[in-house]
């Protein structure tokens, strides 16, 4: 009865959404719904996933439709799935190429959240200092915080700092696990080319919620962002009439 009892109790005290393998990526968990993936897109011809629109970024534009999967294809989403109480949504990577599933951490865009609806009552966002081009710290003092906002790194122990643009939108900033990882790899990355790929082929989770970066003469992470340019882009017309 004791044993019992210990067990029942033990279930109280963690229920699943606390469980440790809900919080930490997991390659057989990857490889079952990559698995399951493969199958569903070789019998249909299209993906599970869920329609988002067309300006969605580019890291959380193709979520997995785990409705499509259970259970001819998958008994049920893992454990750490956002479906089940974890935390990570299932995403694929590279749809058009070789559909690859990736996770994206969930803990990033609570905090962005919070931090938007502090936001909503300023007139404008409270810029700090100027970091880049169009990309700003975020003076926490006047938006009555004792402590600057961050998130847990998806990619080691860090603690990832928030940045916002000239635009309003806020991003985590990723510069510190870039930095960290060309360093460590001895990479020199070209100028213009977007660094956060770096992360996306070593690492399962996606630099989601986050600006480009390259890098610059020293071979360090800089902001890769110009909204006026960007905004020109889509005003283009794509052919001549």
């Amino acid at each position: 009865m004791l044993a019992l009892t210990t067990v029942l109790l033990s279930g109280c005290l963690f229920p699943e959404e606390e469980k440790v393998e809900n919080k930490v990526p997991d390659d057989l968990q990857l490889a079952s719904v990559q698995k399951a993936v493969e199958e569903f897109q070789a019998d249909t011809g299209v993906l599970p996933i869920k329609t988002r629109d067309m300006d969605t970024d580019m890291f959380i534009k193709y979520p997995i439709d785990f409705e499509k999967l259970v259970p001819k294809y998958i008994a049920n989403p893992p454990a750490n799935s956002y479906e089940k109480g974890g935390l990570f949504q299932y995403i694929i990577w590279d749809p058009e190429v070789k559909p690859t599933v990736k996770l994206v951490d969930l803990r990033t865009p609570e905090t962005i959240r919070e931090l938007k609806i502090s936001f909503m009552g300023t007139y404008y966002p409270m810029f700090k200092e100027q970091i880049a081009d169009y990309v700003y710290s975020i003076d926490y003092d006047k938006l009555g915080y004792k402590e600057d906002l961050t998130v847990p790194s998806p990619y080691s122990t860090n603690l990832l700092p928030l940045v916002v643009t000239t635009e309003g939108d806020i991003y985590i900033d990723y510069s510190v696990e870039l930095n960290n990882f060309i360093k460590e790899n001895n990479l020199t990355p070209k100028p213009g080319e977007d660094i956060r790929m770096l992360l996306v082929d070593a690492y399962p989770v996606v630099p989601a919620y986050s600006l480009p970066y390259t890098v610059n003469e020293n071979n360090e992470p800089i902001f890769m962002y110009d909204p006026i340019a960007e905004q020109k882009d889509e005003q283009e017309p794509t052919s001549k009439e």
